[in-house]
């Protein structure tokens, strides 16, 4: 007994509510007072209202439409990344790519798993997007770079800002073929980022300021909206799209604090959205009229982005990140994770230049 919780073994409240969280997700069904066992040994005695969770176990109750039976992810190979951030599928290549961001490097796997390349482009790489005439575009920590191919040198472009103190985070592209990524304080302090844009001529544009954690960028196929998450505060926004400015911001959805923070996202072929959540150990899909549709558990509570990707685009490719992961998140924080939803994507969408 810990606090309260009835136990099989010592734990701490937050080792409970992290297993009552899964357990009680529609990714797992309900718990029905059975004693269940649990990550190797933690199991939680019955019944279940003797269980006293932290605010975000609730995300089950609180769910008006239910996520579909058996929902569930597949981790993909072995933990490669500290920070694992910003998937993207590269069709040409055939390859799921993403970002060990705070070590700088460009991962790539096959879309089953297999062999993970790894290719340093420096201190930081926040990032990329494949090019359309071949090579990537990456966001390094304070501007972008181009690589003529996958695993050729960057040439960074001009720096465009000097403050050591902020970096990029995320981005992508628009239907143009302009590359996007915002910034934030390597403290998350409020207001310190910005969202900057890369056009295919290779100038460059600043589209907002005052962000706090940029974070998640998608658009729709006629590039007339876009879904746009500040992490700080707890919402996916809409904006009007046009020439590359965004205007008339709005708000789509709310994640209450207790479920996480909105992190990346991307849409799938209905226009729905699906957001990582920072802290929530899940992906969620949203409607364009922000009603919460699905909740899908992941075994790590800080998921950072998701992406589809595959030949048939069916498949969601979630990030992971090892912060302040516990003993028993280390055998699965910074994998690649994998869902297979009733929706697939959209196509991806390059960089121009």
């Amino acid at each position: 007994m810990t606090d309260g919780y009835p136990l099989g073994r010592v734990g701490t409240p937050a080792d409970v509510a992290g297993a009552v969280h899964y357990l009680a997700s529609a990714a797992a069904g309900f718990v029905t007072g059975a004693v269940l066992p649990v990550d190797g040994g933690l199991s939680l005695a019955s019944p279940a209202a003797y269980l006293r969770p932290r605010p975000a176990v609730a995300i089950s109750a609180r769910l008006t439409r239910a996520t579909r039976e058996g929902a569930m992810v597949e981790q993909l190979g072995a933990p490669v990344a500290g920070h694992g951030e910003g998937p993207c599928w590269d069709p040409a290549a055939g390859l799921v790519r993403w970002v060990d961001l705070e070590r700088g490097d460009l991962l790539a796997t096959p879309p089953g798993g297999g062999p993970v390349t790894r290719h340093h482009v420096g201190a930081v790489a926040a990032a990329l997007r494949p090019r359309a005439a071949g090579g990537l575009v990456v966001a390094v920590e304070r501007g972008f770079a181009l690589l003529d191919a996958p695993d050729a040198q960057p040439r960074p472009l001009p720096e465009l800002w000097t403050d050591p103190t902020v970096r990029m985070n995320d981005g992508g592209c628009d239907p143009a073929g302009r590359f996007y990524c915002g910034s934030m304080g390597y403290d998350s302090r409020p207001g310190a980022g910005a969202l900057h844009r890369l056009d295919p001529d290779g100038s460059t544009h600043t589209v907002l300021t005052g962000v706090t954690i940029s974070n998640g960028l998608a658009f729709t196929p006629d590039g007339a909206t876009a879904y746009y998450v500040d992490t700080a505060t707890g919402r996916i926004d809409a904006f009007d799209a046009h020439d590359g400015a965004l205007s008339h911001r709005r708000p789509v959805a709310t994640v209450p604090p207790g479920d996480g923070a909105p992190d990346g996202l991307t849409l799938d072929a209905q226009g729905h959205l699906w957001v990582a959540l920072w802290g929530g150990g899940a992906i969620r899909r949203y409607s364009p009229a922000g009603e919460l549709e699905e909740h899908v558990a992941v075994p790590v509570r800080h998921v950072t982005a998701c992406t589809f990707g595959g030949a048939d685009l069916a498949t969601l490719y979630i990030t992971t990140s090892t912060v302040d992961a516990t003993d028993d998140e280390h055998r699965y924080a910074g994998a690649l994770f994998t869902h297979r939803p009733a929706v697939g994507g959209l196509p991806p969408l390059p960089y121009a230049g």
